[in-house]
């Protein structure tokens, strides 16, 4: 069993924002793989189902993103699932808008969400890093993740949401690079510059 944690801030004045493209990808995980509707669990928004023959648990947080890792906590200790087995798909200003990089443990980069899921669990769990870009002025980071995406980023982010998604049984096999490939070869293939 695999836990799939999806970042981002509860709300509609939040949903089209950069910082919730975590939530976008497992809602998208969801839709593909016909999952049932999330429902109120562990602080947040829950469903269970199953990706590529693996069970998995998708979970939304609805704690605010700086206090993601007690609903996190509370979903892996109710299941018994242990770090190297939770996923977090999160926005990473590192990285160019729709590119995406997979890795376990390292640093939060002053990511609050990241940091709150370190501070409750421990730092070695698995993050999918959603690229949405940087502001290119630390003084402008703070709107650029909190803004929504523009209409011009629409194609991009539904195309990088929807490849994970296709290629989630891969990433719930484990096979970490194997996801990350598919994901940049498809990314290339649909026109969008993969690294």
């Amino acid at each position: 069993m695999r836990l799939f944690v999806g970042l981002g801030n509860p709300g509609k004045a939040y949903a089209a924002n950069r910082h919730n493209i975590g939530f976008m990808a497992v809602d998208e995980v969801a839709r593909l793989n016909n999952f049932p509707p999330f429902r109120a669990r562990f602080q947040g928004h829950a469903s269970e189902g199953s990706v590529g023959g693996e069970r998995i648990i998708l979970l939304k947080p609805a704690t605010y993103m700086n206090e993601s890792g007690r609903s996190v906590g509370e979903a892996a200790k109710f299941y018994k699932i242990g770090l190297g087995d939770i996923i977090v798909f999160h926005d990473e200003l590192d990285l160019a808008p729709g590119k995406l990089r997979v890795k376990t443990g390292g640093g939060n980069a002053g990511h609050n969400g990241l940091r709150s899921i370190t501070a409750h669990m421990g730092n070695d769990y698995r993050r999918v890093r959603l690229g949405i870009g940087h502001p290119g002025d630390k003084a402008l980071v703070h709107n650029h993740v909190l803004g929504d995406f523009a209409k011009s980023e629409q194609s991009w982010v539904e195309a990088l949401c929807s490849t994970v998604a296709r290629n989630a049984d891969v990433l719930a096999r484990g096979d970490d690079a194997g996801f990350q490939n598919k994901v940049h070869l498809a990314m290339a293939a649909a026109g969008f510059n993969a690294e």
